[in-house]
């Protein structure tokens, strides 16, 4: 069935050459476009980026000339899955994917439709592409949220000069969790941080979270959490464990700091998200090709710290850091 409808579609386009869909641009010539955004789950990143998205697109466009079909997965493959298919039938001239799960569930769905990626770490790592070079080619482009690994490890030496132990906790079915957690251990090592007292503590979903936090919180004198979604989604329960067991935590980005840690280096994902949508604007009008388009970057760093946390736990913050607004 999957590919007898991609045999239709195929056909379509060549019988609609003339609208430029083998440059993956929109079909219609009235200027109307139709952008199916699909969202793995609420959290303030996720929901920053897909604000910033439609706010260019509306401001590139004009509102009157666009229609977005906002889906959340909340936190489930199968169902970011099944979002990407339903948009493919709809046949969107457009597909926003905000985090990893997203993107690689829209890639699986279409050769044709152009995916726009945000709010993902490391394209070659979601992909599966080896030597990856920024530039996805095809039918996919993005934006990534990756921030200086270098500059994080830093900040776990420089806030906790003391500690000797560093936990690393993330969720493992996260791909671009994984490859934070390699470069970090890798950058740590580096600064004189001995391996044996770098430990990892995957989880693999809400269902051992508490547990492997509990943990890694007990054996930890510092923990570094990375951009991940399902700890950006479970802040709560993990800064109830961490304050009790009165371990800090550092964390890849400020909504996760916010719920969670005591400080971040973090760009802001609303201007991700605009970024995209910029991207969104230029490839629909026609003016570029999504396979020429390499990945962009937001080159803005802010240090923040949660006041509270530090508080809690005795942190003394160094120059340099603004608070959590």
């Amino acid at each position: 069935m999957k590919n007898i409808k991609r045999i239709v579609a195929l056909a379509l386009a060549a019988a609609l050459i003339a609208c430029s869909c083998l440059a993956f641009t929109s079909c219609g010539d009235d200027g109307k476009y139709t952008i199916g955004i699909l969202q793995l789950v609420t959290h303030d990143a996720l929901d920053a980026a897909t604000q910033g998205f439609k706010d260019a697109v509306i401001e590139k466009l004009g509102a009157e000339n666009v229609t977005f079909i906002e889906q959340n997965a909340n936190n489930e493959i199968n169902l970011c899955n099944t979002i990407a298919t339903d948009f493919v039938s709809k046949n969107v001239d457009l597909i926003m994917a905000n985090a990893t799960p997203a993107l690689q569930a829209a890639a699986s769905a279409t050769l044709d439709i152009p995916i726009l990626g945000t709010s993902v770490t490391e394209y070659g790592v979601a992909l599966s592409i080896k030597d990856f070079d920024g530039l996805v080619g095809g039918n996919i482009s993005g934006t990534s949220d990756l921030a200086p690994l270098d500059e994080q490890a830093q900040m776990i030496l420089d806030l906790c000069p003391t500690a000797t132990k560093i936990g690393l906790l993330y969720c493992s079915a996260e791909a671009n969790s994984q490859y934070q957690i390699d470069e970090i251990t890798r950058i740590l090592v580096e600064k004189g941080v001995s391996a044996d007292n770098i430990k990892a503590y995957p989880f693999t979903d809400t269902t051992d979270l508490t547990a492997v936090t509990t943990v890694a919180a007990a054996n930890s004198d510092v923990i570094y959490v990375p951009t991940d979604n399902t700890v950006a989604n479970n802040t709560e329960t993990i800064n109830a464990i961490c304050l009790d067991a009165k371990t800090p935590i550092v964390a890849g980005e400020a909504g996760i700091c916010g719920g969670c840690g005591i400080a971040t280096l973090s760009i802001s994902y609303y201007d991700l998200g605009y970024l995209t949508g910029e991207m969104a604007a230029e490839i629909l009008k026609g003016e570029k090709k999504i396979s020429k388009m390499p990945i962009q970057y937001v080159t803005k760093f802010e240090k923040k710290y949660n006041a509270e946390n530090c508080t809690a736990l005795g942190i003394t913050v160094p120059e340099g850091y603004a608070p959590l607004g």
